[in-house]
């Protein structure tokens, strides 16, 4: 690598130490617990079905195009389930609610989906309403932050089978679920250690895909 690339790496290095220090020292991890807390509180209101309730959320996180961020009620899940329980309700969660919102977008088409998908989002990757590959599609799904929920309606646009989709989406959405499920999960028992690994994973996977964008962007315009 050439030196830009190496002062890039170690400057977005610093800034990931620097927010782990402010996130412990200045009390915005308090703040963070205690909306957590909120979303907590409001599903064990639900018990004994208080599982039902957070599937419910994870289907409704997905329908309203990730207005209810998925790191939120991804951890809580494992905060409240434990890493293998959590991770199997946001699958199915995720999953119903990937497979409705694909169905959503082939029945009522591209007037539909302007309204529930943000118009920037529909801008940068209108392009998969053309034909694209499962392959490009999953590793998309793959990729911690990108805003999975709308591509599930732009991809209900294309000429993908829904079948495909529902194996794509629900085996690209896999690592981050449990990703989260393992960090709420860790929270909850204060595995510090753990929590430190897990961003640090985090962390190199967004560096990954920081250096690579314009390559990640590139295939999924290829026909």
């Amino acid at each position: 690598m050439n030196n830009r690339r190496i002062l890039k790496i170690l400057v977005l290095i610093l800034i990931f130490i620097l927010g782990i220090k402010l996130l412990f020292n200045y009390r915005y991890y308090d703040y963070v617990v205690y909306y957590n807390q909120k979303i907590i509180a409001f599903i064990e209101s639900f018990h004994p079905y208080d599982s039902i309730a957070f599937i419910v959320i994870q289907i409704f996180q997905v329908l309203v195009a990730g207005a209810i961020p998925a790191e939120i009620s991804g951890f809580v899940g494992g905060y409240l389930y434990g890493s293998i329980l959590g991770t199997i309700y946001s699958t199915i969660g995720l999953s119903i609610g990937s497979w409705l919102a694909f169905l959503l977008s082939r029945r009522y088409g591209l007037p539909f989906v302007t309204r529930v998908v943000n118009p920037s989002i529909m801008d940068k990757y209108d392009h998969f309403i053309g034909a694209r590959g499962p392959f490009v599609s999953f590793i998309l799904f793959l990729i911690p932050g990108f805003p999975k929920a709308a591509l599930c309606y732009i991809l209900g646009l294309s000429q993908m089978n829904i079948w495909t989709f529902i194996g794509v989406s629900t085996v690209g959405r896999l690592f981050g679920t449990i990703l989260l499920s393992l960090t709420g999960d860790s929270v909850r028992t204060m595995r510090i250690v753990l929590i430190f690994i897990i961003l640090v994973i985090v962390a190199i996977i967004y560096l990954l895909v920081y250096f690579y964008r314009h390559r990640l962007l590139g295939m999924t315009r290829k026909e």
